[in-house]
């Protein structure tokens, strides 16, 4: 008996372990692939930007990494996520550098950002990593502690801009690169697959058609593409959001963003055990019904600090909690040999889901001169969504 609770205590500090690696190594590329949203003011402003280039601009990035986490799951479920994490730490060297490099060049920004997308993958590799280290009924957990990675962002909104003004904007993206290279070394040497972890050697594409076969998969991309979306979304383009319609200076705008990002961070991993605890189908109906309100709230242009600074915390909230119950219920539909696969594609679902919104606020701001119908449009998608989920996952415990 001691010698099974010794067993269990070593497995889990194991699993402990490489999930720690996992969530250190997602945040990392999260902060690479946020590294162009919180300068947009400085671009803008030193390129002549119109508020449409400029959410073309912090848009781009998302791009990549919403549609090249569709291969990129796939390759986890056939190579683990230890080769994966350390490829995709190398691969965003290069667009990092570069971006740097041809800071002063707006199509070769739009050109280098589009491959920085490829940091934004790291996702797709780490949920199926982390599910194979635990049990089912612990996954929601383990996916709710590595999606506190995503506090990258937070850490690009709040570091970045001040880096660029202690260091010049070649010199921080090469302290990533430094950063990221190092990341990638400890993925290598010191990041494990579960011994549970099981190559699946059959070609990526049939496996591909499966998934788009498995109800599930376009069910939670349905509902990923609003919560993940809409925090990449905020993420990315609230520091354009907040210089512009309340006229933050843009380290203010970024500490405020890192602030949205850090709520969603803490709410995520929150998501992932209520899930555990009480089904991630009433965690998602709580998400989605709060991002309605608060988006309304948002929709009415209210005084910066309060109610609007509070309405962002709160849909930053209910927005993280929606990314923790999501794959908590991916978890619970589908078989986990078919993980990595059906992640790579909702995970796309919802980077893709991010990618728009700030293209849309940019019209609709160039055109308007304000936010509102933004605003108003997310509410009313987060009530489609809350209304299709109540009827859709009924009998979901």
């Amino acid at each position: 008996m001691r010698a099974e609770v010794g067993e269990q205590t070593a497995r889990s500090g194991t699993a402990g372990g490489n999930l720690a690696l996992a969530t250190a190594a997602f945040a990392l590329t999260f902060w690479a692939w946020n590294l162009i949203g919180p300068l947009s003011r400085s671009y803008s402003e030193d390129l002549g930007l119109t508020p449409t280039q400029t959410s073309i601009l912090v848009a781009f990035p998302v791009l990549v990494g919403s549609l090249g986490r569709i291969p990129v799951g796939a390759l986890t479920d056939r190579y683990g996520g230890r080769v994966m994490f350390t490829v995709i730490c190398f691969l965003s060297i290069v667009p990092t550098l570069l971006v740097g490099v041809f800071a002063s060049s707006y199509e070769m920004l739009l050109l280098w950002g589009f491959f920085l997308g490829i940091a934004g993958t790291s996702f797709a590799i780490g949920i199926p990593f982390v599910n194979a280290w635990y049990q089912a009924d612990r996954r929601g957990f383990a996916t709710g502690v590595f999606g506190a990675g995503m506090g990258g962002t937070a850490l690009s909104a709040f570091l970045t801009p001040r880096l660029v003004e202690a260091m010049g904007v070649f010199a921080t993206h090469l302290l990533m690169c430094v950063a990221l290279a190092a990341m990638g070394a400890l993925m290598w040497f010191f990041a494990r697959d579960s011994p549970t972890w099981k190559p699946q050697t059959e070609a990526a594409l049939p496996r591909m058609r499966e998934a788009l076969k498995l109800r599930a998969t376009w069910q939670a991309s349905a509902l990923y593409a609003l919560v993940f979306g809409g925090f990449v979304a905020f993420s990315t383009y609230l520091p354009t959001l907040l210089t512009t319609a309340y006229a933050f200076a843009q380290t203010d705008a970024g500490m405020r963003t890192a602030g949205f990002a850090v709520a969603a961070v803490v709410a995520r991993p929150i998501g992932g055990i209520l899930s555990d605890r009480i089904g991630p189908v009433k965690v998602c109906l709580i998400s989605f019904f709060g991002t309605c309100a608060f988006a309304f709230v948002l929709a009415l242009h209210p005084p910066a600090e309060f109610p609007a600074g509070l309405s962002f915390v709160l849909i930053a909230l209910s927005l993280g909690l929606g990314t923790g119950a999501v794959f908590a219920l991916v978890a619970k539909l589908v078989d986990p040999s078919r993980v990595g696969t059906v992640t790579g594609l909702v995970g796309a679902a919802g980077g893709l889901g991010g990618y728009f919104p700030p293209l849309l606020m940019g019209v609709v701001y160039q055109a308007t001169g304000a936010y509102a119908l933004g605003f108003v449009l997310l509410a009313v998608v987060a009530l489609i969504v809350a209304l299709y989920t109540a009827r859709a996952f009924r009998d979901v415990s």
